[in-house]
């Protein structure tokens, strides 16, 4: 079974890295100047992770456009776009209902406390950026001011820590199906 679980992170940084260059000259010539388009990238790692972890992909790069097209496209859409509401950052998560099964609930409680330990092996500066973007719903510019450091640096951290818990899973699963 170790032998079916892909490298997420070796794919990440050969097939979705190298395009962020590009990615974000493109979002900047197609969206508003107040759209955080560092947001909307790690976003669209995010979502193309998972993706690929279901379905395999011919053409990432397209795929990773199209998400980041389609994240782009919601934000500006809002009301406000410049806020970001951290609901939004819980919209892929499936949550039990009452009705689901005790198994389903224990599977789901287990890949919740994986990732805790995923986040929390982070290094500390890179664990802070992550928690404030990906459970307070922080934009980048708010992380930087509120850590005291540029936004390129918490795009890197936010990068750093999604190649992290990607690895710290991958691990964690190959343990278990050793």
């Amino acid at each position: 079974m170790a032998q079916e679980i892909p490298d997420q992170s070796r794919w990440f940084r050969e097939k979705l890295e190298p395009h962020e260059p590009m990615l974000k000259a493109w979002l900047q010539s197609r969206f508003p100047s107040e759209l955080d388009w560092e947001d909307v990238i790690q976003e669209s790692y995010v979502r193309v992770l998972r993706a690929h972890e279901t379905v395999p992909m011919e053409n990432p790069k397209a795929f990773l456009f199209a998400t980041a097209r389609n994240l782009a496209l919601d934000r500006v859409k809002q009301p406000s776009f410049s806020r970001t509401d951290y609901l939004e950052q819980f919209e892929y998560m499936d949550f039990p209902d009452e009705e689901a099964a005790i198994p389903e609930i224990a599977a789901r409680n287990q890949e919740l406390e994986i990732m805790t330990k995923a986040v929390q092996s982070l290094p500390k500066r890179c664990r802070q950026a992550f928690t404030l973007a990906k459970i307070y719903g922080m934009s980048h510019k708010d992380i930087a001011r509120k850590l005291g450091i540029s936004k390129h640096t918490v795009a890197v951290q936010l990068r750093i820590g999604i190649v992290k818990c990607v690895d710290y899973v991958n691990a964690y699963r190959e343990k278990g199906s050793a």
